[in-house]
């Protein structure tokens, strides 16, 4: 294993949700976390203050699935992408960096409700609740939800056409949520879409 331990044997591991992209925690794993880390599929750390290693989510049921582990240019850190499950923060936020101190104005942060439905959407997918509408959707399949992104984005344009502020506000968020099943579904993350948008921007700035 080519990763360096600091004189306490630890090692910093970010962990990033691998499908929003949202940097979930900052923590810590020695040898043994790691290695149980990667036997088991899921996040193991190691308490700096309890001097003990912990499974995350082993109380919480807020487990964290791992999708790949990365190590940085001088091996002193690793990046950990997950699969979550549930929130990742004891608070019960879904990441632990949740207070902000300097925004910028093009800051995809902005769009924290779009990343929260986006991870919501994608847990239905891989839970399936029953009598769930965003279950039904993915069970009816591609069809079913390209069919419901045509009606709705029908609805936006009578909506605009009579000017009915109120109704557009409705069918715009009811296209948007559409649209994310629609990327959920084919596996394109929405951040990827605002990517795009910052990078056509910059080129017409």
């Amino acid at each position: 294993m080519n990763v360096r331990f600091d004189e306490k044997g630890l090692v910093p591991a970010i962990i990033q949700d691998a499908g929003t992209k949202e940097v979930l925690t900052l923590a810590y794993m020695n040898e043994e976390s790691l290695s149980k880390t990667i036997e088991t599929g899921e996040t193991w750390f190691y308490s700096r203050s309890r001097q003990e290693l912990w499974h995350k989510g082993a109380t919480s049921g807020n487990t964290q699935t791992v999708v790949s582990i990365n190590y940085d240019c001088d091996q002193d850190a690793l990046l950990v992408l997950v699969n979550p499950k549930g929130p990742a923060c004891h608070t019960g936020a879904v990441s632990c960096f949740s207070e902000r101190i300097v925004e910028s104005s093009t800051n995809l942060n902005d769009y924290q409700i779009l990343q929260s439905l986006e991870k919501v959407i994608m847990e239905r997918e891989r839970e399936r609740p029953e009598g769930a509408y965003t279950t039904y959707l993915f069970e009816k399949g591609v069809d079913k939800i390209l069919k419901k992104v045509g009606e709705e984005a029908a609805e936006v344009i009578i909506a605009a056409k009579n000017r009915d502020h109120e109704e557009l506000r409705w069918e715009a968020a009811d296209l948007l949520y559409h649209l994310q099943v629609l990327l959920v579904e084919q596996g394109l993350p929405f951040t990827e879409v605002l990517r795009t948008l910052e990078e056509r921007h910059k080129d017409r700035s």
